[in-house]
């Protein structure tokens, strides 16, 4: 049994520790950390999953960045990492992570989420790749694994273009309620 709860600073090296086991060396030269660099997670949507045991044991976690697409610069949020304990996998905790962050994204107003993935694995939470055709990332990026998922109705509609790091003013034209990182 895991509880799920929002991240909180002292989570931090624990985080990393498990990402560091989850994913392969060099984690951080990817396009999507450098797309993160300079910019603060959205802290309402970063989980932590941790066993109900007494030490209250990491088994997963999930990270949300704002983003910007396109000459617009239409408020997105970046999904990832998102990881379970690599003795924990397989255990359903991952999705747990990702249908809790999107439902928080959605009250919180949010209109769209991104992340590089794989589709068949994704799917299964709207996440498409014919959604974000349109979309490019930063080199070098696959771009069949650039998927996307409106949180509002027509969130997708007419989002095109390269994907930008998040900047002071990002969303406050376009009337996003939820730009709070």
């Amino acid at each position: 049994m895991v509880t799920v709860s929002q991240e909180t600073p002292d989570d931090r090296w624990e985080i990393e520790a498990l990402l560091d086991s989850a994913f392969a060396p060099g984690r951080t030269g990817l396009s999507s950390y450098r797309l993160r660099e300079g910019v603060e997670p959205v802290r309402a949507l970063c989980l932590t999953a941790r066993d109900a045991d007494e030490g209250r044991t990491l088994a997963g976690t999930i990270r949300f960045w704002p983003i910007a697409i396109g000459e617009a610069r239409a408020p997105a949020l970046l999904l990832g990492p998102v990881a379970a304990h690599p003795t924990r996998q397989g255990e359903g905790i991952g999705a747990l992570l990702i249908l809790e962050g999107l439902e928080r994204a959605e009250a919180a107003g949010w209109h769209r989420c991104i992340l590089i993935g794989d589709e068949p694995y994704y799917a299964r939470f709207g996440f498409r790749r014919a959604l974000a055709e349109r979309i490019t990332f930063p080199p070098p990026t696959n771009p069949n694994r650039i998927l996307a998922r409106a949180l509002v109705d027509g969130g997708m509609d007419g989002i095109e273009g390269p994907v930008h790091r998040w900047r002071a003013g990002d969303g406050e034209a376009a009337g996003d309620p939820s730009i709070e990182t």
